[in-house]
């Protein structure tokens, strides 16, 4: 461990307990290891606006892999941002709504854009999205965006992926499980393995050099690229394969239990 210099954590079930809690010693373990010459980064499915909300002062201090790729912010700067194309998050739109049971989410670099009729997800989607505009036609929003997620209120993404959103845009767009309720689509080859070689080649860190965290499938590809891979223990059952280590689950603060450990080694 004593050569780790950056450390990304997911946040949904992964760093943020099953009640939307953040471990009580995150904050004072992230400013530790940066006095400790190691960068500290959140890879999330979430926007970059909720992730700078929920960390506050700290926001200027941290990295954060947003929207699971699409825009990478390194202390207070924009360094990466890969948009859909307007057409294209309208074409997955229409098909949202019309062959399926999903509930359309445009990720714009503002704000969540949602239809009107959804508006009884409000509490769920906010959650996640702090900033949402319900839309009466949502298929005339036109805005810079650089994520679409279908929300499904059944919990039922694993099958909607498989038997519908993979066969109709996994050969165009990189499209994955972000959780029981949600499907995120990206641009192609756009996920945090992406971003994570995106950040090693700025801040000059080898993967060798690099810890992370997951629990989901949006998460395998960051897992995959670092050497210091990290599974929580309520992770996903078929995630094993992915990560070489283990920690205790988010409820047990398996994330900062090693985080702890790395501070011990990195101490003179």
């Amino acid at each position: 461990m004593k050569d780790v210099k950056l450390v990304a954590s997911d946040m949904d079930h992964t760093l943020l307990t099953e009640k939307n809690e953040l471990p009580p010693t995150l904050f004072q373990d992230i400013d530790k290891l940066q006095s400790l010459g190691v960068e500290f980064a959140i890879a999330s499915g979430r926007p970059v606006y909720t992730l700078e909300d929920i960390f506050g002062d700290l926001k200027s201090e941290m990295t954060f892999v947003s929207d699971n790729g699409g825009v990478i912010v390194y202390h207070g700067e924009v360094i990466h941002m890969s948009p859909l194309p307007t057409a294209d998050y309208q074409k997955m739109t229409r098909f949202t709504l019309e062959q399926t049971t999903g509930v359309p989410v445009i990720c714009g670099l503002d704000a969540a854009y949602v239809p009107s009729s959804a508006r009884e997800y409000d509490a769920a989607l906010r959650t996640f999205y702090t900033k949402i505009k319900f839309v009466d036609d949502i298929y005339a929003v036109d805005v810079k965006a650089d994520k679409y997620t279908i929300y499904f209120p059944n919990g039922d993404s694993e099958v909607s992926n498989d038997d519908v959103f993979l066969p109709e845009f996994g050969n165009d767009y990189s499209v994955v499980i972000s959780g029981p309720e949600w499907i995120d689509v990206m641009n192609k080859d756009i996920h945090k393995g992406t971003a994570m070689a995106i950040l090693g080649d700025k801040l000059k860190i080898k993967p060798s050099e690099m810890m992370a965290f997951g629990d989901m499938y949006n998460d395998i590809e960051m897992l995959k690229y670092v050497k210091y891979s990290y599974l929580v223990a309520n992770a996903a059952a078929d995630m094993a394969q992915y990560a070489n280590y283990r920690t205790d689950s988010n409820d047990d603060y398996g994330v900062t239990n090693v985080l702890e450990q790395l501070i011990e080694v990195k101490e003179p």
